[in-house]
């Protein structure tokens, strides 16, 4: 035969290859050379993952089949797992290696544990008294809000107090952060920075330094080098968080603070999962018009959840608000129809906040509706409350609604407060100054008990308030104190006609 043949037949290639058949060989041959290889090649291949719902597809599409974003799909290379992995998992479960634990038999070192205290009352507060040694803390915002201002004073406290800090970032230079601490007129002693992406290169930091604290700024510039997607891509921002929380609870029981970046719907940038891997997720509300900034809680491992810390924002940075409800109250004007106090629960702390309503003739024939920090819809549905069990004509005017302050409250415990200022409007009689007004209402037009009506009381009384309007319902388990009126009503009807 001239040349070589490209084909072997079944007994040649046992023979060559020395295999009993040719079911499970795996040896890649060379149709040029006719000779196995000496080693086994392995194809990589490329997956498209959903950077809003981590659905994986082989092929890129335009929507993403199950959330129904498009544009979302992103080609992630992804190194095939060769088999052994179970074999030694068998293995080690043989060989009675499990690191499985009786909870009765488990013991917690109460020092390893203990809250740092970060310096900042109204941050300690969200956080239930301090950071938890070894935890996981996840902040996020709008750009421009303060989230690293509020970095750097943390280091200030922290710092002083003589814990060791190390703050990684990847967006700017160390003298870049180095000006910015300047004028906030930072100078820790013990704060280490460290401008760098590269996770390998911040783990020898790490190790060489032991922070009690980590702060990373952000999550979406860090990188693994072991994987090919680009910084900030799903697999990229999934793999090292991952990592940063193994650093942070194998041993070193360290702190870590890690920056997100948000969307413009206001979520967290890249996969869903990263919230689920921290301990404590806080977002940074507020916007560049308005000092107030508020830092809600909505996920704390250890302590309550949707607390909020009130900060303002001055040319030092932020300062907290020890008395949020007269902040919020700051400027308000007295004896305008369309202005009522309602108080609002954020976690365990009641909150005065003023509501503004407007209604106004219009020639068209959809007239508007306008909500500014509260929900829309619900706004909508309490207009249509308003028409039609109390005999409101509004079908002719647009209406807004404002709360005070750059605060959001989408607590159903507003909502007598709403009808209340749209009512007042209406009707071009302004409601007592010193009169709160709170419930839930109902589409027929009850009001619903609302929770903790006794310190939403004792809330107003501090602030100088006379009276307050509370559901019937709530009325029955609370005393007045001396000097305080409370008036409780069943329904709209009844609140109106008491206040107006």
């Amino acid at each position: 035969m001239k040349g070589e043949s490209l084909f072997l037949t079944r007994s040649a290639l046992q023979a060559e290859s020395g295999c009993e058949g040719m079911r499970g060989c795996r040896h890649v041959f060379s149709a040029s050379k006719g000779s196995p290889p000496s080693t086994l090649k392995v194809k990589k291949k490329s997956v498209f993952i959903c950077n809003q719902c981590e659905y994986e597809q082989s092929k890129w599409l335009g929507r993403c089949p199950s959330c129904g974003q498009y544009n979302t799909l992103e080609e992630v290379s992804v190194a095939p797992v060769l088999p052994g992995g179970a074999g030694a998992a068998k293995k080690s479960a043989k060989a009675g290696k499990s690191g499985a634990r009786l909870l009765s038999e488990i013991s917690v070192d109460s020092e390893n544990f203990l809250r740092r205290k970060t310096g900042i009352s109204e941050l300690d507060r969200v956080l239930g008294g301090g950071m938890v040694a070894g935890s996981m803390m996840l902040l996020g915002g709008d750009p421009g809000i303060g989230k690293s201002t509020l970095l750097l004073q943390m280091c200030k406290q922290m710092a002083n107090d003589g814990f060791t800090i190390l703050y990684v970032s990847g967006e700017e230079s160390a003298a870049q952060i180095k000006m910015r601490a300047e004028r906030l007129g930072v100078d820790a002693k013990g704060c280490y920075l460290l401008a760098e992406t590269d996770i390998y290169a911040i783990r020898d930091a790490v190790l060489d330094v032991k922070p009690a604290l980590l702060l990373i700024d952000s999550i979406q510039t860090m990188r693994l080098s072991d994987l090919t997607s680009l910084p900030g891509s799903v697999t990229q921002v999934r793999e090292c968080a991952a990592f940063f929380t193994t650093l942070a609870k194998d041993g070193l029981n360290m702190s870590c603070v890690l920056v997100g970046h948000v969307t413009k719907e206001g979520a967290f940038a890249g996969p869903r999962v990263l919230e689920h891997m921290v301990d404590t997720v806080l977002y940074f509300e507020g916007d560049d018009k308005n000092a107030c900034r508020l830092i809600r809680a909505v996920k704390n491992r250890f302590g309550s959840t949707h607390e909020i810390g009130v900060f303002e924002m001055g040319e030092r940075g932020l300062s907290g608000i020890e008395d949020p409800s007269a902040y919020m109250l700051a400027g308000r004007p007295v004896g305008a129809a369309g202005s009522v106090v309602t108080c609002s629960m954020e976690g365990t702390r009641p909150l005065l906040t003023e509501v503004q309503a407007l209604t106004a003739y219009t020639n068209f024939g959809t007239p508007r509706r306008t909500a500014n920090g509260t929900d829309h819809n619900r706004m909508v549905m309490l207009l249509a409350v308003l028409e039609k069990r109390a005999g409101f004509k509004l079908q002719n005017s647009d209406a807004y609604v404002n709360i005070a302050g750059g605060l959001r409250v989408d607590e159903p415990a507003a909502d007598a407060a709403i009808v209340a200022a749209l009512a007042s409007c209406c009707k071009e009689k302004p409601i007592h100054a010193k009169i709160m007004v709170t419930g839930e209402v109902g589409l027929a037009g009850e009001l619903r008990a609302v929770s903790r009506p006794e310190i939403r009381v004792a809330e107003a009384v501090r602030h100088g308030f006379s009276a307050c309007v509370l559901p019937a319902a709530n009325k029955k388990n609370i005393v007045a104190p001396e000097g305080f009126r409370i008036l409780g009503a069943s329904n709209i009807g009844e609140m109106l006609g008491a206040i107006l």
